[in-house]
């Protein structure tokens, strides 16, 4: 699919369907081929809406030739995870039964999006109600990490499908959620970049919740310029504080803090090192690297071990307001739902306190630095066999989301971009955190370091065909 024109930058996607050189249509139908071709075979989607986008993409052009523009996305091919209301397509949260029908009532967020005429390709896969790092589901299967055509790879979750249609060539831009991780890890792991927006930023009503303190939207796409591109055709519409990503700035105006500890534990053969190489790109090239180790990193990853937030909240969703899930639920999300019955009202509320000290200390920390780089995963992107001994899947769940979750305990904004291939071959991330509500001038700094890096494709190539 290198040829696609869904390979484009969404800005160069933009200016050809305002010239004429491009038309939705002809997006479309390079998706539709996309997914002939390996759609099936990668399974990122549960829902499926091609033929229907066909019919949005004719309307949109004929909106287009008739001088008509409702905003940057219009014509853009959109994948949206199956956590997200969206009208006219089930919502099942990864669940093995379709939710309610008000599940089917757009947010804020879609609203925002579907405003301007984008083409949705479909719902992609999430682990089920967004509560793991892998992308593993029980009811529905995993898809296919595409850069591993010989074993069935995880994809990294919950927005399991969203990495997967991207590579795939069915989409652009993927919508997903992050609450630990689960924009980051699913783009780390299949080689794309993806945006932990600040929580409260953008409203997460009408997202199907897995912890309403922590749960935010996110962004992947190919590329961190197509994040800022869309960041910016969105966020005026859904933050009161709203902020342009400004011009990328020079990297010799830059400090960044690399930790020594905990963010380098227990790498997979070939992640340490393909950070650290990148990291020395941006050196030469004039940035400022000094140490800075965020404090308590420790205490967030006992805390995360012990359930955090999610558990609970999730507990009170399910148990509120869909009892009936809750006998079906996949083992690996259930083990962790049950264990929530064991944590009192006062240890709740602990740890939201504890929340909120963990934030204010690593907000004061990072006015030291422009940015934090770190890996985004520290684990090679884990064989579904791999996951079947006793104990093997919340292990290798753990390792997964280790480095991202201290994003979200502490309040930060975060952003993963491609930097190279681990010793099995398959993608690593370099994370870039940010003070809470520096969304737009991170995503600045990745444009910065995307620049001199090359992007994602420029870097990894394409994945293998089978």
């Amino acid at each position: 699919m290198t040829d696609s024109p869904l390979n484009r930058p969404l800005r160069e996607q933009h200016a050809g369907l305002r010239s004429g050189k491009l038309t939705a249509t002809a997006l479309v139908e390079a998706s539709l081929d996309a997914y002939r071709a390996r759609g099936q075979q990668d399974h990122a989607y549960l829902t499926w809406n091609g033929e229907s986008a066909r019919e949005t993409a004719r309307a949109t052009d004929a909106v287009l030739a008739s001088g008509g523009d409702t905003g940057p996305l219009m014509g853009v091919l959109v994948s949206i995870k199956d956590i997200y209301a969206v009208p006219g397509l089930p919502t099942y949260a990864g669940s093995a039964r379709r939710l309610p029908r008000h599940w089917e009532s757009p947010g804020p967020v879609i609203s925002a999006l579907l405003s301007q005429l984008p083409s949705v390709m479909g719902k992609t896969h999430t682990v089920e109600f967004a509560f793991g790092g892998l992308g593993t589901n029980a009811h529905w299967g995993a898809p296919r990490n595409p850069w591993d055509q010989v074993h069935h790879r995880t994809p990294g979750g919950s927005s399991a499908g969203a990495g997967v249609s991207l590579i795939g060539g069915t989409a652009s831009l993927a919508l997903g959620t992050d609450t630990a991780g689960s924009v980051r890890v699913p783009a780390s792991m299949t080689g794309v970049a993806g945006l932990k927006t600040t929580v409260g930023r953008w409203s997460t009503s009408q997202i199907v919740p897995l912890s309403a303190t922590l749960d935010t939207p996110g962004l992947l796409a190919n590329c961190v310029d197509d994040l800022a591109f869309a960041f910016d055709a969105l966020d005026g519409s859904l933050t009161t504080r709203p902020s342009s990503v400004p011009a990328s700035p020079e990297l010799a105006d830059l400090t960044f803090g690399v930790p020594e500890a905990y963010f380098w534990e227990d790498c997979s053969p070939g992640i340490a090192e393909s950070v650290q190489a990148a990291i020395r790109q941006l050196e030469a090239a004039g940035a400022r690297i000094v140490t800075l180790d965020l404090p308590r990193t420790d205490e967030v990853f006992t805390l995360f071990q012990q359930g955090g937030l999610a558990a609970v909240e999730l507990a009170a969703f399910l148990k509120t307001q869909l009892p009936e899930a809750i006998e079906s639920l996949d083992p690996n999300v259930a083990a962790r739902v049950k264990a929530a019955d064991d944590i009192p009202g006062w240890e709740y509320v602990r740890r939201c306190d504890v929340l909120r000290s963990l934030s204010a200390s690593a907000a004061d920390c990072l006015t030291r630095v422009d940015a934090l780089l770190t890996p985004t995963v520290t684990l090679t992107p884990p064989t579904l066999e791999s996951l079947d001994p006793d104990g093997a899947y919340p292990r290798a769940n753990m390792q997964a989301l280790r480095n991202t979750v201290v994003g979200n305990f502490m309040g930060l904004c975060g952003l993963t971009l491609p930097v190279g291939k681990d010793a099995a071959g398959m993608p690593v991330g370099l994370q870039v955190l940010a003070g809470p509500w520096q969304d737009a001038r991170l995503l600045a700094i990745g444009q910065a370091i995307e620049d001199r890096l090359g992007n994602g494709r420029a870097i990894l190539g394409t994945p293998p065909l089978q």
